[in-house]
């Protein structure tokens, strides 16, 4: 039986690339270079790596200016990113960032990227100009990595349809603030802010507000299921080498219970996630029921696991001189970041009423 090659449509990962991600990302996202980018609000020797990697632009075609690859194989990468803390805008720069301006037939730039989220509670508000260029006003919270970026991207609507905005950080008010994480989640204000022509491009069908917020949730559980399956592997080494009444912690009874659960929760997230980037790659909107379900799954652990893993470590697991707080306050703020968990929930109990009882198995199963 010959093995099949992974291509565009089959949702298969190379597996050359999950090996050179795990061996980059291990390399540089050590324990003391993680907790010195929380520091320093970002961190250039891990960025440059990726950099040249040319991990931060996979999954967008080469002909514009990506690395090439696959969907899946941008996914699989995002995993490893989220397994190993790393503290780069990895999502913004390719996943989204990167696909909106080559969708839209702009620059993609050689340095990071961070993507302007347009909500119903923080608008912005955009203006057409004469010679094709917008006008923007407005002011929005929690944007990923603005003080670190080299372009911000905003995709939002103007006139009769949407469009695609690269942005020059220097033209805005950037205000630095944090996540739960200790991420940049900067508040930028656009006083009037004119862009010309050239940094505006028509987004095509298939680009859009809900494309976006697809593919946003989906890169969050890539790096949810990440950190799950690191943290979980982390309370396991602890509680193997830790030593209490004569014999390592993770033989008590109670202990292993944690221990199950937290790797059950890891498996199953992975699993979810798995699946939701594999029909995603065949098509994006189509995949919606999966990435939702994934995102459910994902926010769901986040909490559960994190409580198994900080009870495991006891007293340890609250200390910044140990890994655990790099992964459980990374799962927290993510869950809350491209609509909310109970707003995820509520759109795949919907769907699940929608199909109703005689089409519930099948919308699960295919």
């Amino acid at each position: 039986m010959t093995e099949q090659q992974p291509t565009a449509q089959s949702g298969i990962v190379d597996p050359l690339i999950s090996e050179s991600a795990h061996r980059l990302f291990g390399d540089v996202c050590g324990f003391d270079a993680v907790q010195q980018a929380e520091t320093d609000r970002w961190s250039a020797p891990i960025w440059q790596a990726v950099a040249d990697s040319g991990f931060a632009w996979i999954g967008i075609p080469e002909q514009v200016g990506g690395s090439g690859g696959t969907l899946a194989d941008a996914c699989e990468v995002l995993r490893i990113a989220g397994a190993n803390a790393a503290p780069i805008p990895l999502a913004e720069t390719g996943l989204l960032g990167g696909w909106l301006l080559g969708s839209a037939g702009l620059t993609i730039p050689d340095g990071p990227v961070s993507v302007v989220p347009i909500t119903a509670d923080q608008p912005l508000s955009a203006q057409a100009t004469a010679d094709g260029g917008v006008v923007l006003s407005g002011s929005v919270d929690r944007v990923p990595w603005a003080t670190s970026a080299h372009r911000l991207v905003v995709l939002l609507p103007v006139d009769d349809g949407d469009v695609v905005v690269s942005i020059d950080p220097a033209l805005v008010s950037v205000e630095a603030a944090e996540n739960l994480a200790g991420e940049p989640r900067d508040t930028v204000s656009f006083a009037g802010v004119e862009i010309g022509a050239d940094d505006v491009g028509e987004a095509p069908q298939g680009v859009n507000a809900e494309s976006l917020r697809l593919r946003g949730a989906l890169s969050r559980v890539m790096m949810m299921a990440g950190a799950l399956e690191a943290m979980s592997e982390l309370t396991i080494e602890y509680t193997t080498d830790r030593q209490q009444f004569g014999r390592p912690v993770g033989r008590f009874q109670a202990v292993q219970q944690h221990l199950v659960w937290g790797a059950q929760d890891a498996a199953i997230t992975t699993m979810a996630a798995q699946v939701a980037a594999r029909d995603a790659s065949r098509d994006l909107m189509s995949a919606k029921f999966q990435i939702g379900a994934a995102k459910v799954v994902a926010d769901e652990a986040a909490s559960t696991a994190t409580r198994w893993a900080h009870q495991a470590h006891g007293a340890m697991g609250m200390t910044q001189e140990y890994a655990l707080h790099h992964y459980s306050r990374r799962l927290w703020a993510w869950r809350h970041e491209y609509s909310s968990p109970g707003q995820w929930a509520s759109q795949v109990g919907d769907a699940a009423q929608t199909a109703g009882a005689d089409r519930l198995y099948e919308l699960i199963a295919t």
